[in-house]
């Protein structure tokens, strides 16, 4: 609506006297060394036109946002903690620490605005840990927490052997895909989360000394 209205005396009102003078913006146009700025075009209607839809990749980024997706936390053996060194040869294991909404998924919000929604649901595709030794290992799921009772197994989901003594920085990149439909759209949104940790690996001998 423009504001304020021209008088009624101008050739936009088309001589009507009823309805209202509104204005169609036109934005800016830039192209190869040429640059046209945006500008509008008055025109009168006897009722407020009805306005366009809301960008629904607009709203998808809000129900992202509302979703306060995170960084997974690390579960692994060795953990990072005084006196923890594994040992080269055997098996570490890696999992996700309490996975949830948050952290793996699956998790769905939705935003609205002028009676439009769109939805979008997000959740975990991979795990791709970079162990530090030039290896990385690709997971699909949580992964399974070690337990004593494990012994001396390999991790049945998520897991490595280093053939090396040292200190590793060991780094967890949570790959989700976000899918999102609305007024008449679909669309996929792809984003990453990294955390690190950092372990110690020996050998059995050092440590038995």
């Amino acid at each position: 609506l423009k504001d304020p209205q021209p008088l009624k005396s101008d050739p936009v009102w088309e001589g009507h006297t009823d309805g209202a003078i509104y204005a169609c913006e036109v934005g800016p146009t830039v192209g190869p060394g040429v640059i046209i700025a945006g500008y509008q075009i008055p025109f009168w209607a006897a009722s407020p036109p009805a306005l366009p839809p809301p960008d629904p990749r607009v709203l998808a980024a809000q129900a992202v946002d509302s979703m306060n997706l995170k960084a997974v936390t690390i579960g692994i053996v060795p953990e990072d903690a005084p006196g923890r060194v594994g040992i080269i040869g055997m098996p570490s294991w890696m999992w996700v620490e309490a996975p949830g909404e948050s952290t793996m998924g699956p998790i769905t919000r939705s935003a609205s605005a002028r009676g439009y929604t769109v939805t979008a649901v997000a959740k975990v595709a991979k795990i791709v840990w970079n162990m530090g030794d030039g290896q990385t290992v690709t997971c699909t799921g949580p992964g399974v927490p070690y337990a004593d009772r494990y012994g001396k197994q390999s991790s049945p989901e998520c897991g490595h052997t280093y053939t090396r003594q040292g200190r590793y920085t060991v780094s967890a990149t949570s790959y989700w895909t976000v899918n999102w439909s609305g007024i008449g759209q679909t669309g996929t949104i792809p984003i990453d989360f990294t955390t690190t940790t950092n372990i110690t690996m020996g050998e059995s001998q050092v440590i038995n000394q």
